[in-house]
């Protein structure tokens, strides 16, 4: 419990306390390398979840799905193959802890939890690519 805690409560000061990202590159997950990109359709895994459709035009946009568009920072707490987690934190906005398993390339799991706009947050979600995007949805999010 005593760890539980001192992480919950340090997880954010240790993270705050890396040097901001400007426009370097951001750690990468060797998982994301083997993801494809398309349309996928990305369903809430609890009963009666929710089911919606992305372009995902780069597999990094899978590690901050409560926290699309800011670039935030980073930090690598596992990278394996077919396993990857991040903890990310984004000034002003919230953080967040992925861990993202590759079952095929157009089959992943996703769990994240962290905090965002000031409130806690949890999802599991499974990903299905379902082939290219169209010709709109191609632009960089």
């Amino acid at each position: 419990m005593a760890v539980m805690l001192a992480a919950t409560l340090l997880g954010p000061a240790l993270a705050s306390a890396m040097p901001p990202v400007r426009d370097a590159v951001l750690p990468r997950l060797a998982v994301l390398g083997r993801i494809q990109p398309g349309l996928w359709a990305l369903r809430d895994r609890e009963p009666d979840g929710r089911t919606r459709q992305q372009c995902i035009v780069d597999p990094d946009m899978f590690v901050q799905l409560a926290h699309p568009g800011p670039r935030c920072q980073r930090f690598v707490i596992d990278d394996q193959p077919v396993t990857g987690t991040v903890h990310y934190s984004c000034p002003g906005a919230g953080h967040g802890r992925t861990t993202i398993r590759l079952e095929t390339p157009a089959l992943i799991q996703i769990d994240s939890q962290g905090v965002t706009a000031g409130a806690p947050f949890s999802m599991a979600v499974e990903g299905r690519r379902l082939g290219d995007c169209p010709a709109a949805g191609r632009r960089r999010r």
